[in-house]
């Protein structure tokens, strides 16, 4: 399905969970920004091109997350 991504060095109470939506698959630029984020922030991508995911399942990843990035 996603890719999570649990790097980052901040403090765990001050980490988001930011979610990346890909509507055309992985560009550089949001490439760049999804690996910044995941230095501070637990990361998730979701390549929606993939059709690796459900309509319920999209939604209830969307609320699990404090921000939702579409590309």
């Amino acid at each position: 399905m996603g890719q999570d991504r649990d790097r980052g060095s901040a403090p765990r109470a001050l980490r988001m969970k930011v979610l990346h939506l890909l509507r055309d698959g992985p560009e550089a630029t949001a490439s760049r920004i999804i690996a910044v984020h995941a230095k501070e922030h637990q990361v998730k991508v979701i390549d929606l091109g993939a059709h690796e995911i459900t309509y319920e399942d999209l939604v209830n990843e969307i609320f699990a997350h404090d921000k939702v990035i579409c590309w």
